[in-house]
């Protein structure tokens, strides 16, 4: 290829990365949830004719970007070729061709060259979204079955050829507690596609090219080579790792062995505990999701996500095991696990790369599904849910302290207080740094948040918890110490299950100590400087 054909090809994988970028904050913008607009719990990207990601948007999360990267493959297969139609737009929130829970819905696009052929096809959009509710239990991990976590939706049209499937929305529409929220995101995830449909379009008008294909090859060719470059920093072999969380009723150990060879790595989940019979179970392809983003964000950080780049990396674990939930196994909390794969398999190869990895950090999100009820029968409210991300403090990295109350690995923003006291009766009385949380070190691990929320008059919540990191902390690496762990408690000093639904009574309040991460190296190195400015903001006493 010569030099101006290759530049070429570079400015076109630029414009496509700028394309799936706005395709994201058009559904930013046309979201009804806070999850979405407030948090970006979202991702959107551009697939070619056989389903494989050729660029994805950086706004989002690698729980969505790299699990909806397999699927549209899905909605190929199910839909069959031979019903793709110019002016057709497919749903799902099938766990197990999605992105692991009900919660998530994804929106797929064909783009056609030509409007008017069929046979035009030449790539297309996906999205996805975490809606508010799907109906059922609610967000949360009581269920036993998928079944009872709320509507589940096959690989469907949501429109067909220019025309809304009406009785689709409506039995949407009918089995969720949130309808104008749900229906007006899957709309927003429909609108966020046509964006990129429309830019894609005139970008191939004004570049010439009839289809995607030649622009695809370069891409994957350009990010394996990058890719398997990357990879030659961590050495042949077999490396391992475990680590042990909270689970719902029972702690639960996490296991890897991590295998690099000349054509990629795996990871294989042997010795991981078994199936929980809660919702915390997590489908494979989330497992493998988090996986994937831990080793591209410490071997190649600045590498575009897409098909090429994913593809040296494999997962497996046996049957049966808690990162290989298979249906009708309850995954609707799935995150509270699946988000520690990453800090598991990071520590797999921090022999390899002692300058790169960090300690461990809070990890899962700290969420809470709040279903606000009114406290009297004398007294009437309607019914309202409400939906709040959270974030513990990250890991110390060899070089610099932890992030304090971020979230890593998700990647979602933290929802401001005025924009979740703006869609419901909740009033968040506190939101503060959580002093002496962060694990010391030489490298100080990231401070957790301190979190007290409370109903309205005449409200009580019925409140979702779904948190980890209490009774086992964020590890500290090469002699830091470990974070400290998150704490749950009413107003009036009662403890609070960190797992499970609980009523916050009216005239109570619930108070969240979200846990630190771990601290970098041995505590009497760190800088006198650093632990002084440490003391006069407030962080440690």
């Amino acid at each position: 290829m010569n030099a101006a054909r290759e530049l070429h090809n570079q400015v076109m994988w630029n414009r496509l990365i700028s394309i799936v970028e706005e395709q994201a904050l058009t559904l930013v913008r046309t979201a009804f949830s806070t999850s979405v607009r407030e948090a970006g719990d979202l991702s959107a990207g551009v697939f070619d004719t056989e389903g494989r990601m050729i660029a994805q948007a950086v706004t989002g999360t690698p729980g969505h970007v790299n699990t909806m990267a397999a699927a549209v493959g899905h909605f190929i297969d199910d839909i069959g070729p031979e019903r793709i139609y110019p002016g057709d737009v497919y749903i799902t929130n099938d766990p197990w061709k999605g992105t692991g829970h009900l919660h998530d819905i994804t929106v797929a696009t064909p783009v056609f060259r030509d409007p008017g052929d069929s046979s035009s096809l030449v790539g297309f959009f996906a999205s996805t979204a975490h809606v508010v509710d799907v109906g059922g239990r609610g967000y949360g991990p009581e269920a036993r079955e998928v079944y009872e976590e709320g509507m589940r939706i096959p690989i469907l049209k949501w429109v067909e050829r220019g025309e809304l499937n009406d009785d689709l929305v409506t039995m949407v529409r009918w089995n969720v507690r949130e309808s104008d929220q749900v229906i007006g995101d899957i709309h927003g995830l429909a609108a966020c596609n046509e964006t990129g449909r429309r830019r894609l379009l005139s970008m191939l008008e004004e570049f010439e090219l009839d289809d995607l294909d030649d622009l695809a090859t370069f891409v994957f060719a350009r990010t394996h080579s990058a890719t398997m470059a990357a990879l030659a920093h961590v050495p042949m072999g077999t490396s391992t790792n475990t680590m042990v969380v909270d689970g719902y009723d029972l702690p639960l150990t996490l296991a890897v062995t991590l295998t690099v060879t000349d054509d990629g790595m795996h990871a294989d989940f042997t010795g991981t505990s078994p199936i929980s019979r809660y919702g915390i179970n997590v489908p494979l392809g989330y497992a493998e999701a988090y996986f994937t983003y831990a080793m591209l964000v410490a071997l190649a950080p600045e590498l575009p996500n897409n098909f090429a780049s994913l593809a040296p990396f494999t997962v497996s674990a046996p049957k049966g095991v808690i990162l290989n939930a298979e249906h009708p196994d309850p995954v609707s909390v799935r995150h509270v696990i699946g988000h520690f794969v990453t800090d598991l398999t990071l520590g797999a190869i921090a022999h390899a790369l002692p300058e790169i990895v960090p300690a461990e950090g809070a990890g899962a999100l700290w969420n809470f599904q709040a279903s606000a009820r009114q406290a009297s029968p004398d007294d009437p409210k309607p019914p309202i849910e409400l939906l709040m991300f959270n974030s513990g403090g990250s890991g110390a990295r060899p070089s610099l302290d932890g992030l304090t109350a971020t979230a890593f690995p998700s990647g979602v923003r933290t929802m401001s207080a005025e924009a979740t006291e703006q869609v419901g009766p909740i009033i968040i009385w506190r939101k503060e740094i959580r002093e002496n949380s962060g694990g010391a070190g030489r490298q100080r691990g990231g401070m957790g948040q301190i979190l007290e929320v409370g109903p309205t008059d005449g409200y009580q919540f019925e409140f979702s918890a779904m948190f980890d990191r209490v009774t086992n902390p964020a590890r500290g690496r090469d002699g830091g110490q470990d974070g400290e762990p998150g704490r749950v408690y009413l107003s009036d000093g009662t403890p609070f299950p960190t797992k499970g639904v609980e009523t916050v009574p009216a005239g109570s309040r619930l108070i969240m100590e979200l846990p630190g991460g771990g601290g970098f190296g041995d505590p009497a190195e760190r800088d006198p400087e650093a632990q002084e400015n440490d003391r006069r903001q407030g962080y440690i006493r």
